[in-house]
């Protein structure tokens, strides 16, 4: 390794001891470790372990050969909403998970968990560290309804309640009351339809699958027998996709229940849409308006439960039962679009609708949360304020993911949006924008602060430790997995 002229002054100044004198037993190791952490190429941090900050690290790693990632983490397991976002019944979609974990086992990539930045160590420290800090920490804030009464029980944000059923530890003790038989989803993504489908599945199909243990049980005893999804806009405004769609229409036990009148006429304009929404439109309007052929009519003839489509509606109030403890259905606005395609804008008419449930999910989004005043925000829009990733005004600062863009798209998407932050990251690199040659000391000097502070940083391999229980687990009861919710139990396992 060579060593800049500065470099040398700098540890010149650390290593200054009377003459004559010998550099103690214990700082002579340490200057060791020091200038054995000091690298030519950049060293840069992840803060995020989801799909934002493994494709990021991924692309930076293949296409710099000294650089050298490390990925910090506030739980002590890795991949974000892949592990707790992804419904338990897509296990394709988790197949990522093997392409991260051979990032994660490169010699030039360290994994650093029970680490929460802006708790732990500060934005500042890390900026001190690293040629360069990236922002991946993707959008942790449920978004409000803004009405009256959902705050009662029986009221949910779509984010907790897929936390619950995904293993989250924040939110393993949900508990959700499904003693109703309508459920009311406010909202039509397929956050939205993933909830649906979870709720009117079939348990023997969800006991084969990741889903917790404890969410099996409370499902088990579920009374739901009918789920409404509902939007503010039309059917050409369906923010889900063709194959959640697909699913359940073709949900075991279930049917759909979608009303005619919504969806007269669109089979005349379909040809003029953008082929996915084409599609998507296409099997909405035969799903609504054509006979169905004698097999599937007979298995919806025989379904017990349901689940629709309310368009041109608007959430006003939560309404109580008579003692007002719990929630007991929904007062819904009727509206009308202004505009067309995706810029149509619902006003609302005048008039109201209530739906009786038992049940409300809000599935209207999330929002990413400031993390330092450090580093710039709009509050507003819940992002970083960022030109291709690069944070506005901060040198040596950048962005990925949802905090990036805001919560919008799919794996695919984000993995897009990573590989053009990794490659302003690699551009400033090659540019001179940031300087490798200057000394940074990485994971190194954070650990030393963490020691300091009486935090333990779980590593990749313990990690795995915690993997190969969960699986074990799983095997016992005929699943892939079964999850560990609680934190405290995951750092007994490998912080002994």
């Amino acid at each position: 390794m060579t060593l800049t002229r500065r470099m040398w002054r700098g540890l010149s100044c650390c290593l200054t001891v009377p003459r004559g004198r010998l550099i103690p037993t214990g700082i002579s190791l340490g200057i060791q470790r020091l200038l054995s952490s000091v690298s030519q190429g950049p060293r840069i941090c992840i803060v995020g372990s989801g799909p934002a900050g493994f494709y990021t690290a991924q692309h930076i790693l293949k296409h710099d050969a000294q650089a050298q990632v490390d990925i910090y983490e506030k739980l002590p397991v890795p991949f974000g909403l892949v592990r707790f976002g992804v419904a338990p019944d897509h296990p394709e979609v988790k197949n990522v998970i093997n392409t991260f974990t051979q990032t994660a086992w490169s010699k030039r990539c360290t994994f650093l968990g029970n680490v929460t930045v802006g708790r732990d160590v500060t934005v500042e420290e890390l900026q001190g560290a690293y040629h360069a800090v990236v922002l991946s920490y993707g959008a942790e804030e449920k978004r409000e309804l803004g009405i009256p009464g959902e705050e009662l029980p029986g009221v949910y944000s779509a984010r907790d309640f897929v936390g619950w059923y995904n293993g989250l530890p924040v939110n393993r003790h949900l508990n959700p009351d499904l003693s109703s038989d309508t459920a009311v989803i406010l909202g039509q993504g397929n956050v939205a339809l993933d909830i649906a489908r979870i709720l009117l599945s079939p348990i023997e199909l969800l006991k084969k699958t990741d889903i917790t243990q404890s969410a099996v049980d409370t499902l088990s005893r579920s009374h739901i027998r009918r789920v409404w999804m509902v939007g503010r806009r039309s059917p050409l405004q369906v923010a889900f996709t063709i194959k959640e769609l697909r699913e359940m229409i073709h949900l075991p036990g279930t049917r759909p229940n979608l009303d005619p009148s919504d969806y007269q006429g669109l089979e005349k304009i379909t040809h003029s849409l953008p082929r996915p929404r084409k599609r998507l439109t296409e099997l909405l309007v035969k799903s609504a308006l054509e006979k169905p052929g004698e097999k599937v009519a007979t298995q919806w003839g025989q379904a017990e439960k349901e689940w629709g489509l309310r368009f041109l509606r608007s959430p006003l109030a939560v309404l109580p039962c008579d003692n007002s403890r719990r929630a007991a259905g929904i007062r819904l606005s009727v509206t009308q679009l202004k505009g067309t395609g995706e810029d149509a804008v619902a006003v609302p008419t005048g008039q109201v609708e209530d739906i009786s449930c038992g049940l409300i999910l809000s599935s209207i989004g999330y929002r990413s949360v400031p993390i330092s005043s450090a580093v710039p925000f709009l509050p507003k829009q819940g992002v970083i304020p960022n030109s291709m990733g690069r944070v506005q005004g901060t040198q040596g600062m950048y962005c990925s993911g949802w905090v990036k863009r805001g919560p919008t798209g799919v794996i695919t998407t984000t993995m897009s949006d990573s590989f053009e932050t990794a490659q302003a990251i690699l551009e400033d690199v090659r540019s001179g924008a940031l300087n490798p040659l200057e000394p940074k000391t990485g994971a190194v000097a954070i650990q030393d602060l963490l020691l300091l502070r009486g935090i333990k940083p779980v590593s990749f391999s313990d990690w795995e430790k915690i993997d190969k229980v969960e699986i074990a687990r799983g095997l016992k009861v005929g699943k892939p997995r079964e999850k560990i919710l609680d934190t405290e139990e995951m750092l007994q396992l490998v912080l002994r």
